[in-house]
């Protein structure tokens, strides 16, 4: 053995402090960003407005801040600007630099953590507008402030210089432009729809605030910037509204229930709908808790006890042959619960849900005091309400006994797959993908172009159910849904939870939708999607959900050739092969998979080396469950209008 591999074997085994490496300043965030940020892809890189946009809002929730803009600029940076007391610039005495250096590069520095500064606060991983600093190529802070203006820049989280006083002003406020760092995100590409939600989202959780979005990257046909402004004056009662836009009513007008237990600000708008989904949304210090946490049971309780005390001392419970339970008092109902706390334990997979125990009780409390009262003041609505607790209850029995029966037929066919499914040979559900493809003629090609060791296909027999509009047993009494069901190996339903999903004998981890490239395709995705969001939730919540991308062309000219996904790639080929002149392509449009052969589909949709997955995700849920009651409704005008607004394949199709 040579001294040099000695060497290297000893050092192997010399685990001493010169082993441990000490990252300075923000190097920790740009070295494990997704720590911080949750991931380095879409997500991650519209977190950093919000990371900037919490500081604004905890000015507001203050009582210091009434506007805050944001702007997308051309190149993909981004401004946050708000009218609060501004950032200080004082000397910092610990840190030894001014208290905005501090607050831009020290992780964890900020007001928010001295209870005389802020009394609640916002903002998921509290780390605030540093990481956003040590995540930007490029950031610049100007802060209006005791009449002056100063200016500090910054590049990957360090200073370029000291903090320099530039002007005099007659305002207060602070102002961000931040670049995200290229080199960090897989993508630098803000996408508006995402940052309009979560800032109208926002608007409805802080009414009061005028909040602004603005594209500079996009014009109109005078040439005005695209700008959308977000304000509410009802707060939560105008977000129950939005989100039940496009769904039929039960009562009159939504139920407010404000005030404030234990120094425990408690906010929640509820309103009872002609569907059949539960859609409740909860909140802490702006934080959507999406797995719920001692809030939403504290809501749950109160609900459930004090709608069921009424319905008894009514008497229309007296007739039902079978018991109701808490699924029953929340069908039908959409509620957003927000809660401003002090010092949020969040626990959880992703963080999101709250733990502190004394909030259970505090919301319960406010529901049953508050509730009560609304229904001794409101017969008419209060038995409106029992009578869609009773046809729950009287559904869900149904849908058990249909639920049941695909259970038992799974058990008593020795694993119950469906006779469509080509499975595939591999069992570790890791390594598996499973295909929905529309139509037996898809199915066909998609078998025979597949893998077979790790991809199965699940031909679906064209437009599954509306699960929107249909009672719970519609929905398993189902052939094509309970073939999903069957296929993926999941089960669902407890006394407690009737949608509650069971994914420990989840057979694929990838479940793709694969339909045809067109409008009728897409409608086929919705509805499946649809079933997802509504009956297996948990599925999309663990990322397991995609929609394959099937080109829309294949474009020839002589010896080159091209798969083209959308107009622009078309175009852009015939411009490159043929100087632009259309009819001297050969274009093949491809408007169903069947069209395509099995080599084909394989090497443009199915191959993970070349394909494109789109994996869904519920970013915002309140806007996902509009949206797809939009879709999926009977109201026709709003869902005109949002095809009209997203189609891709109009242009194409007509």
């Amino acid at each position: 053995m040579s001294d040099k591999e000695s060497n290297k074997l000893q050092n192997k085994g010399d685990y001493s402090a010169s082993s441990i490496t000490v990252l300075e300043g923000l190097e920790a965030v740009r070295k494990r960003p997704a720590m911080y940020i949750g991931d380095v892809g879409e997500k991650g890189l519209h977190h950093l407005v919000y990371e900037v946009v919490d500081n604004s809002i905890d000015e507001a929730m203050a009582g210091y801040c009434s506007k805050i803009d944001v702007v997308i600029n051309e190149n993909n940076s981004v401004t946050v600007k708000d009218d609060g007391r501004g950032i200080p610039v004082d000397h910092h005495e610990k840190e030894g630099k001014s208290a905005l250096e501090v607050v831009m590069t020290v992780l964890h520095a900020g007001g928010k953590f001295d209870k005389d500064s802020y009394k609640v606060s916002g903002g998921l991983h509290g780390v605030g507008v540093s990481c956003v600093n040590a995540l930007s190529s490029n950031l610049k802070a100007e802060v209006h402030r005791d009449g002056k203006v100063y200016v500090q820049e910054f590049q990957i989280g360090k200073p370029v210089g000291a903090l320099k006083e530039v002007g005099t002003t007659d305002v207060t406020g602070t102002i961000v432009t931040f670049q995200p760092d290229d080199s960090i995100f897989i993508t630098t590409q803000y996408k508006y729809s995402i940052l309009a939600n979560r800032l109208r989202e926002l608007s409805f959780l802080n009414k009061g605030i005028q909040i602004s979005l603005t594209d500079k990257r996009e014009k109109d046909a005078d040439g005005n910037f695209k700008i959308e402004y977000f304000h509410s004056e009802r707060g939560l009662e105008e977000f129950v509204e939005f989100i039940d836009e496009a769904r039929e009513r039960i009562i009159d007008k939504v139920i407010h229930i404000s005030t404030e237990k234990n120094g425990v600000p408690v906010e929640i708008a509820l309103q009872y709908n002609t569907s059949f989904s539960e859609n409740i949304y909860s909140y802490v210090n702006n934080i959507n808790t999406i797995e719920g946490g001692t809030h939403l049971t504290g809501f749950r309780r109160g609900l459930t006890r004090t709608l069921k005390n009424w319905a008894d001392k009514s008497g229309m419970l007296s007739k039902l042959k079978f018991d109701i339970n808490g699924d029953d008092f929340r069908e039908g109902l959409t509620s957003v619960i927000s809660v401003k706390v002090a010092e949020p334990q969040f626990e959880g997979q992703t963080k999101t849900k709250l733990g502190n125990s004394d909030i259970s009780l505090v919301v319960d409390q406010a529901v049953s005091s508050m509730l009560s009262n609304y229904l001794e003041e409101n017969p008419k609505q209060a038995r409106e309400i029992a009578n869609k607790v009773i046809l729950a209850a009287t559904a869900r029995h149904a849908a058990r006994k249909a639920r049941e029966l695909v259970q038992r037929k799974s058990a008593l066919t020795g694993g119950g797959l469906p006779g469509k499914l080509a499975d595939c040979s591999e069992k570790d559900p890791a390594l598996c993908e499973v295909f929905l493809v529309e139509g037996d003629s898809a199915g066909g090609t998609a078998k025979q172009g597949r893998d077979r060791k790790f991809q199965a296909i699940l031909p679906l027999r064209g437009k599954i159910l509306n699960v929107e509009k249909a009672l719970q047993h519609k929905v398993f009494e189902n052939e094509e849904i309970k073939n999903i069901f069957t296929a993926l190996g999941v089960t669902m339903g407890t006394e407690e939870d009737s949608k509650a999903l069971n994914l420990e004998k989840l057979r694929y981890h990838k479940i793709v939708i694969m339909t045809d490239a067109d409008v009728d395709g897409s409608h086929i995705t919705t509805l499946i999607m649809t079933f997802f969001f509504r009956y297996m939730k948990d599925l999309i919540n663990n990322g397991y959900l995609y929609i394959a991308t099937p080109p829309l062309y294949l474009v020839k000219k002589g010896k080159n050739q091209s798969y083209c996904w959308d107009e622009k790639q078309r175009r852009e080929f015939i411009e490159q092969y043929s100087g632009g002149k259309e009819d001297s392509v050969h274009v093949q449009r491809y408007k169903g998979l069947g069209e395509m052969n099995a080599e084909q589909l394989w090497e443009t949709t199915m191959n993970p080396e070349q394909r494109t997955l789109r994996q869904v995700a519920i970013e915002g849920a309140a806007e996902a469950d509009r949206t797809f009651s939009i879709l999926m409704g009977d109201d026709v005008p709003p869902r005109r209008e949002f095809i009209e607004q997203n189609a891709t394949y109009a242009n194409i199709d007509v």
